[in-house]
């Protein structure tokens, strides 16, 4: 005989189709990739000397970078829409997915869900922000790494201020040293379904993850460090995003070859995530 609790319905009925979901996620890592590719145009523009130091080749950067060509408001519209189809794909993830998993492992997957989800709704936003001012005449701005300081001047002037910046860059670092044992570990092939992974397009899919997560890695170790090296000094203006940590690989001895390489990496990400529409898993 079955019981009351074996009847009870699973808080998975609520959950949409797969297939809704699934396209939801193509569209939003297309656009995601977009994105990339730009940051890894703009980066390369900064390599060759073309960019000036007023380059920001960053999410936000890439997204100005959009507006200013043909039909840009309609492009940034149409990224920013992509983007919040890549958010709720992944908050369909944090609530109903990674059921392949069991207990810690499972939440753990959900968790890094919810962290995707939120960072790319703060690019959506960007783009929206943006968006919204080209179609009202309040322009886009330009906007570099300001945004960036305030807020660590904020956590700085916090109690133990400089223990927490410091805490925010050694995370980023580790954030940085994950992605490039990710790359050399081939751990993203299980973003890629079967195909994905198979035949010479599966190869180079599997180049193109290699070297784009490793300069993805490199990129976010030198923010990173750009946050400790704030909190030693206990200056807020020492620390920076994206476009900052181009900007030091730039100039370091072989500055331009090296941001050379990480740009074309960083790109290669782009062109990565832009395939992956087609193979796309949970992960």
């Amino acid at each position: 005989m079955t019981s009351l609790a074996d009847r009870a319905p699973s808080p998975s009925h609520l959950k949409p189709s797969d297939s809704k979901l699934h396209t939801a996620g193509r569209i939003g890592m297309a656009a995601y990739g977009v994105v990339y590719i730009l940051v890894g145009w703009l980066a390369l523009q900064l390599a060759i000397g073309s960019g000036g130091d007023n380059a920001n080749a960053s999410s936000s950067g890439a997204i100005h970078q959009l507006a200013q060509q043909p039909l840009g408001a309609v492009l940034v519209w149409a990224v920013a829409i992509g983007l919040i189809a890549l958010v709720v794909w992944q908050l369909s993830q944090a609530i109903w997915g990674h059921t392949d998993e069991d207990g810690a492992k499972m939440w753990a997957k959900r968790g890094k869900s919810l962290a995707k989800a939120v960072t790319y709704g703060f690019i959506a936003a960007s783009a929206i922000q943006l968006a919204v001012a080209d179609s009202t005449g309040g322009g886009g701005g330009g906007g570099g790494g300001s945004s960036t300081d305030s807020w660590t001047a904020r956590l700085m002037s916090a109690p133990a201020g400089q223990l927490l910046v410091g805490a925010v860059g050694l995370f980023i670092i580790g954030l940085g040293v994950y992605y490039v044992v990710k790359a050399y570990t081939e751990r993203f092939r299980k973003e890629l379904d079967g195909e994905g992974k198979s035949g010479q397009s599966g190869r180079a899919l599997l180049i193109l993850g290699k070297v784009g997560y490793t300069a993805r890695g490199i990129a976010f170790g030198v923010v990173g460090g750009l946050f400790v090296y704030a909190a030693a000094t206990h200056s807020a203006k020492q620390s920076g995003g994206l476009d900052q940590a181009l900007l030091t690989i730039r100039d370091a001895p072989a500055g331009p070859w090296l941001l050379g390489a990480v740009a074309v990496g960083i790109a290669c990400y782009g062109v990565f995530c832009l395939a992956r529409t087609k193979h796309l898993t949970e992960s």
